[in-house]
């Protein structure tokens, strides 16, 4: 059953570059035990919240590679499913929860009667995940859009002289102080802005909770840098990276949703551990899987000046939910200091 076209964003079509990534068969991701036990992903109406669903040991990941037509977004040449000019409809967009209590999101799209999952977040086959949460298609949403990573306006940046500044008023050159690195000169700020409903809407972490001089808001994959003295087992490092929406507790992390966000993201010549508002968080990490699901106002111009797209991620190990739990709060947010008595 095909889903509505995709809305054209607001670059015209002969200026945004093609963009490709890997979906699977819809029938690859089935249920392994539930209501609809063997039926592959399905569309909103048909699925059931608390189905179990496993990959397919012997699937094929396919590629897909998204163009801009006049009538939205469409099956671009050297894509291994559909046919070069068909529209892509965007159905519905599904988070499941995994046996290890890691989030995964993903979109099921239609190209004519074909349907196709594209997971947001690593899945894993042998791996049971529950479907947890059914909603329409984001509107407006561009494949692309669905994975920024970003700092809202307004967040303060360390400069390498110690000095603060606003990350809208940063320009390419400026010397920023990096965790690694110390003094890295910025090479490029991008900027875009999105309704802040669904996937878009921002993760706003309350002033104190992490260390953090003032309220830190960042976009929802965006992974914030937390060090453990003590190593966490299963983990192989004691540095952390992990995305802020799994952080969130509904009290000192909420994800706030209505109205519109700038987005601002920062790129040196390697993924570096930055400070906004004096806690480290990751630049924008450039490489072939990022810029494919970057906002398009983002990866044009990033596939311009950076076409090696040959960056490697940060030392850091990045920890999903399940981790975040077993270390439980005490261990990644601040302490409020107690005030000395008086004598």
């Amino acid at each position: 059953m095909p889903g509505n076209p995709m809305p054209q964003n607001a670059l015209p079509a002969d200026s945004r570059p093609d963009q490709a990534c890997q979906v699977l068969a819809a029938g690859d991701l089935f249920v392994s035990l539930g209501v609809n036990q063997g039926d592959g992903l399905g569309g909103p109406d048909e699925v059931c919240p608390g189905d179990l669903y496993q990959i397919d040991p012997g699937h094929q990941p396919l590629r897909l590679v998204v163009q801009q037509g006049t009538g939205g977004q469409q099956v671009g040449p050297g894509s291994a499913i559909g046919t070069p000019g068909q529209s892509i409809g965007l159905e519905a967009r599904y988070d499941l929860m995994g046996d290890s209590g890691e989030r995964v999101e993903l979109l099921l799209l239609s190209l004519g009667t074909a349907r196709v999952v594209l997971p947001l977040s690593p899945m894993a086959v042998g791996t049971d995940y529950t479907l947890v949460k059914v909603e329409a298609a984001p509107e407006a949403a561009g494949l692309a859009d669905l994975l920024c990573v970003s700092f809202l306006r307004g967040t303060m940046i360390t400069l390498a002289t110690g000095a603060q500044r606003a990350i809208e008023d940063l320009r390419p050159g400026d010397r920023v102080l990096t965790r690694d690195h110390g003094g890295q000169p910025l090479r490029w700020v991008g900027k875009a802005t999105l309704k802040a409903v669904g996937p878009f809407a921002p993760v706003v972490i309350a002033k104190g909770t992490l260390g953090n001089a003032g309220d830190l808001i960042v976009s929802q994959h965006h992974r914030m840098f937390l060090y453990q003295r003590e190593r966490v087992a299963g983990l192989p490092t004691s540095e952390i990276l992990v995305q802020a929406r799994h952080l969130v507790d509904g009290e000192n992390i909420f994800i706030r949703e209505g109205g519109f966000a700038d987005y601002f993201s920062l790129v040196f010549d390697r993924h570096e551990i930055i400070y906004a508002e004096g806690v480290p968080a990751e630049s924008l990490m450039v490489n072939e899987t990022t810029v494919n699901r970057l906002p398009p106002e983002f990866s044009e111009e990033v596939r311009a000046r950076f076409p090696g797209l040959s960056q490697n991620q940060h030392f850091g190990t990045e920890a999903g939910r399940a981790f975040l739990e077993a270390l439980g709060p005490d261990a990644l947010f601040q302490k409020p200091r107690r005030k000395p008595e008086k004598p």
